[in-house]
């Protein structure tokens, strides 16, 4: 029954939200809250704003677009910055059309879902709130009463700039029910709803011959002509069209570009003089964001074609690419995951990363740039180092190809061959070679791929492959590792007194028989090998370890093993190099004996309580790193 009193509680905020009242009271509110009268424009980038704004490597973070939308900071970035903050401050450019340009699941839909699921919940808050005249099907703005004369003090004396006209329907209704007197017209508090038609409209264009350009503007009430005695009496006139229903908020115009020409033009004074023709009255005002989107090919299209140039000057295109960083990649697979059917699926570590990296590939373009091969490009962009490279590098990268991103494998495609791979394998447990092998399969039923482009994706997935082999056995080393903890450890208390030895020129002595040493510079390399630190680059290494050592002992901290990643990782590399032939034995004997199935028990407990594997997959990891190990 709880969702009933949720239910029951959400009617009762409604209730508690509503409000109506006279005109002369509604300006008392427009006087203490001054954002109830803002733009349409205005109200989109208040709403995004609220949600938080961040600064991150001195990019923009918005997280009202952070839950769903992964990897598009750029392209986010731009979309706010260049067109919602310029049109809320009523510059020119909210006098044009937006539209989001970019390939399949790309994330268009999506930013245009969440603006609409926005405003509706914006306009449920007090930042957010909207009123309007009541009774009115355009849901118009209140302060439209205010006479043009007037307007310019109305300014002077509430800071509030009035755009557009009384509508024909409110004009008439001013006369006979209020009887011209504006400070008694009724207004209410609204609330967007795409449901109810309130502030939200969608248009999606049909079969031309079909289509009536009555779905935008609104038609003629047939029935009521005898009552009301003309066309042209506003009363005998549905104002429901799009265009109608989406005033004050914004309207989502899908596949604009396959419109039929007769549906465009109405845009061009609607964006440019904020009001379009209807029936046999005079222009509608009308305030509203028109949001868009089209891939690619039919974007070149339509602008090749010359009559379209009217409409050319009047849209703002923000192109919205693929993301190219592997790990927002995985982020969105996961969410679409749970979002499906697919939810209790144990899908092991790394399964997702590798599909990643495999996307991520077909997405980048070769650079130009020595060295830069595509997966050292993929990592920059990822954010991991890379030695020799650092931030200036990574944003010449991404100046070298302006519409990298644009071209290659969509999610949606991924998640179908993860699907796939579920179904296949019929266990509740599927790991990165499962999904691995389902997309090489899956290259033959994909449509849009070229015998060129396959063979290319054959490649990335073998380069895919590569890695998982790597991220696989760095997995199960670091899980034996673990067995070996002490080991690890006296290994790097080692290395460290010869590393404090060398650096302050001393000798070492033995422990045992009491003999001063030269440090043992065989040991310490074998371990700055395993991170390929260079001949040339040890001595600084050893001096920033002492460094570290040194800030940690003014701080009264112990230096331990986690002190330094890169030193951890070349302990545990150097101790699994010594352990590989354990490793081996252990994980491919057909019959281990005690000590060996005990070890094999523990790696697997570990795999499962640190690393996020069940017992399937942990096993079947084991079984394919001592398989990497024997060949």
């Amino acid at each position: 029954m709880d969702i009933l009193n949720k239910v029951k509680s959400y009617r009762e905020e409604e209730n508690r939200l509503k409000w109506e009242g006279t005109f002369a009271e509604y300006l008392e509110i427009v006087k203490e809250r001054p954002e109830v009268a803002q733009t349409a424009h205005s109200r989109v980038y208040n709403m995004i704003k609220a949600a938080g704004v961040e600064e991150r490597n001195g990019q923009k973070m918005y997280h009202f677009f952070g839950e769903e939308i992964f990897g598009l900071e750029e392209a986010i970035e731009r979309l706010v910055e260049e067109y919602f903050h310029p049109a809320a401050k009523r510059l020119d450019v909210r006098k044009r059309i937006l539209l989001l340009m970019g390939p399949v699941s790309g994330g268009k839909s999506t930013i245009v879902t969440m603006l609409k699921r926005g405003l509706e919940k914006y306009s449920r808050t007090d930042e957010g709130a909207i009123y309007a005249i009541k009774g009115c099907p355009m849901q118009e703005d209140p302060l439209h009463l205010i006479p043009n004369h007037l307007r310019e003090d109305f300014y002077k004396e509430y800071g509030i700039r009035i755009e557009g006209s009384l509508s024909p329907l409110n004009t008439m209704r001013l006369e006979k029910e209020y009887g011209g007197r504006v400070e008694d017209v009724m207004v209410e508090r609204i609330f967007f709803s795409e449901d109810k038609r309130v502030g939200i409209g969608t248009f999606s264009p049909s079969d031309p011959k079909s289509q009536d350009i009555a779905d935008l503007t609104g038609s003629i009430d047939f029935s009521t002509i005898a009552e009301y005695g003309s066309e042209s009496d506003p009363r005998a006139y549905r104002f429901d069209g799009e265009l109608n229903k989406a005033n004050r908020g914004m309207m989502e115009f899908q596949e604009m570009l396959k419109c039929d020409e007769k549906f465009l033009w109405h845009l061009l004074s609607l964006t440019q003089e904020g009001n379009f023709k209807a029936g046999r009255f005079a222009l509608i005002s009308a305030d509203e964001l028109i949001v868009a989107h089209t891939n690619e090919s039919e974007y070149r299209s339509f602008i090749s074609n010359k009559k379209n140039e009217a409409l050319h000057s009047r849209i703002i295109v923000m192109p919205i690419p693929y993301n190219l960083r592997v790990s927002e990649e995985e982020r969105i697979y996961e969410k679409m995951i749970k979002q499906s059917d697919m939810a209790h699926v144990h899908i092991a570590p790394h399964a997702l990363r590798v599909a990643a990296i495999f996307s991520v590939l077909t997405r980048l373009k070769e650079s130009k740039k020595q060295g830069v091969d595509l997966l050292k490009k993929l990592r920059l962009y990822d954010g991991e180092s890379v030695e020799g490279y650092n931030q200036v590098d990574v944003d010449e990268l991404r100046k070298e190809f302006p519409t990298e991103g644009m071209e290659g494998i969509d999610p949606r495609y991924v998640i179908n061959r993860i699907s796939s791979a579920i179904i296949r394998k019929e266990v509740p447990s599927i790991n990165a070679l499962d999904v691995l092998r389902s997309i090489k399969e899956g290259l033959d039923q994909h449509a849009s791929i070229s015998t060129e482009d396959k063979e290319t994706y054959m490649n990335y997935i073998a380069i895919a492959r590569r890695e998982y082999d790597e991220i696989a056995k760095k997995e199960v080393q670091k899980a034996f590792v673990y067995s070996y903890e002490e080991s690890a450890k006296s290994l790097m208390d080692n290395y460290l007194d010869n590393v404090e030895a060398y650096c302050n020129k001393n000798k070492l002595r033995d422990p045992l028989t009491g003999e001063e040493m030269n440090p043992d510079e065989k040991l310490m390399r074998s371990i700055e090998e395993q991170i390929g630190i260079s001949e040339n680059a040890k001595k600084s290494f050893r001096e920033e370890i002492l460094i570290r050592i040194s800030a940690y002992a003014r701080k009264g901290k112990r230096f331990d093993y986690n002190s330094h990643e890169r030193l951890r990782e070349a302990i545990q590399k150097k101790l699994f190099a010594d352990l590989k032939d354990v490793v081996k034995i252990t994980t491919s004997s057909k019959t281990p004996d005690e000590s060996q199935l005990k070890k094999i028990n523990e790696v697997i407990a570990r795999l499962i309580d640190e690393y996020g594997y069940n017992s399937v997959s942990a096993n079947e990891l084991l079984r394919y790193v001592g398989s990497l190990l024997n060949r």
